[in-house]
């Protein structure tokens, strides 16, 4: 199945203590069903030091699932993805909202 969300899209999170948050998405993992967004559901690890790496406490995004998500259209709201086949014949995402076709 086509992604309906992308790494470099503009997202709105739905859902949680991070909601209202308008960011981008840095790494989708499909097979989770989750996505990676910038600067939200910051969890602290402690790492062990090793020969590469000094360890510590350590500040890094976790993955949130992708239904908690939904994209940002051209105009600055939230709308759903759609599928269309454009005028080469490829497969297109576009806004459900204004049927727009999404760059990328």
């Amino acid at each position: 199945m086509a992604a309906k969300i992308k790494k470099g899209d503009k997202v709105v999170v739905l859902a949680g203590k991070y909601r209202g948050t308008e960011a981008e998405v840095t790494q989708v993992l499909p097979k989770d069903d989750r996505v990676i967004v910038k600067g939200v559901n910051i969890a602290t690890k402690h790492e062990k030091q090793t020969a590469t790496s000094r360890g510590g406490i350590v500040r890094e995004e976790a993955p949130i699932h992708i239904s908690n998500v939904a994209l940002v259209g051209k105009d600055g709201k939230r709308t759903r993805v759609g599928f269309k086949t454009g005028a080469d014949g490829k497969k297109v995402r576009i806004e459900r909202r204004t049927g727009e076709v999404i760059n990328g």
